[in-house]
């Protein structure tokens, strides 16, 4: 079955999708996705992922600053039967959301109505979610509130990371997506309106994401560490150096433990104190650093049991 499919995404998350539309034999006649970037230490321009796997397969390649009216026009002039959004990282205006025959859908990681929003992977591992998965929903003009044609869990394990996870979601949407592709075309699936009860939100990660806070338990610390593998990373100061946390888990601790103590230093592990039990760092990149073993950062810099963390 053939069909006019416009594709919109720009991160790694939304390459899958659009690998498995082009093998399932429904190329996108056209990408969306976001302007070239500056990146890394030399500021070069950099293109979107998403981007690099279109021109791989001679897809055509827009990238507006933003869905306009022109761009609204233009997209409505190719008459396509359905638009697939994967994190493409722009709000559709109504006029987009209606120019396709099928309308819009989108791959949604976590299991609507829980975690709408900009980063669901993440919170649901800083949350304890036993587990998450993908929804694959009919977009309309609110924030992930649309009706859905499928969901598929997957577990969340104690070794999970952001990383692990986004790459398990990812290609778990990309499958999702065709297996549900053709019934979408014919219109022989509904979508059901989400549920009301469970709603959350996914606020997109900002600075304060990043530090750890001692106050809190270790148990929480640990998922923040895991939720933020491998990238922004989970930051706090050693000494005199920043650093990212890379690898930590929570054990028991004293009583009188002051949050943010270092009460423990071997090769194993640096162990701070926490509101309850300590975490133990294992792993972790400093400033400007490369990522190394505990044993291997402590030759190189010095760190006294006593010392607050920060």
């Amino acid at each position: 079955m053939s069909a006019r499919i416009i594709f919109a995404g720009t991160p790694d998350f939304a390459v899958p999708a659009l690998e498995s539309l082009v093998a399932a034999g429904y190329p996108p006649l056209q990408v969306y996705t976001q302007p070239d970037r500056r990146a890394g230490r030399g500021r070069k321009l950099k293109p979107p992922p998403v981007k690099v796997a279109a021109d791989k397969h001679a897809i055509p390649v827009k990238q507006p600053e933003r869905l306009d009216a022109e761009e609204a026009a233009a997209i409505a002039a190719q008459q396509p039967d359905l638009m697939v959004v994967v994190a493409y990282g722009q709000i559709l205006p109504a006029a987009v959301l209606e120019a396709p025959r099928c309308g819009c859908v989108n791959i949604h990681a976590s299991l609507l109505p829980r975690w709408r929003g900009a980063a669901p992977v993440q919170r649901a591992l800083m949350a304890g979610d036993k587990q998450t998965g993908i929804t694959l929903i009919r977009m309309d003009e609110g924030l992930d509130t649309g009706a859905m044609f499928a969901r598929e869990s997957t577990p969340i394990g104690p070794e999970d990371t952001g990383g692990s996870l986004h790459d398990r979601l990812a290609d778990l949407g990309a499958r999702l997506l065709v297996e549900h592709l053709p019934a979408i075309l014919e219109g022989s699936i509904s979508a059901v309106a989400q549920p009301a009860d469970g709603v959350t939100y996914a606020a997109k990660l900002g600075s304060a994401d990043y530090w750890l806070d001692w106050s809190r338990p270790a148990v929480e610390l640990e998922r923040q560490v895991r939720a933020l593998y491998p990238l922004p990373g989970a930051r706090t100061r050693l000494g005199k150096r920043d650093v990212r946390v890379q690898e930590a888990h929570h054990s028991s601790g004293v009583a009188g433990d002051e949050p943010g103590r270092v009460v423990d230093i071997s090769s194993r592990g640096i162990a701070i104190a926490t509101a309850a039990g300590r975490l133990v760092i294992t792993r972790l990149k400093p400033a400007g650093g490369r990522e190394q073993a505990v044993a291997a950062y402590l030759n190189g810099n010095d760190l006294g049991l006593g010392e607050l963390a920060g």
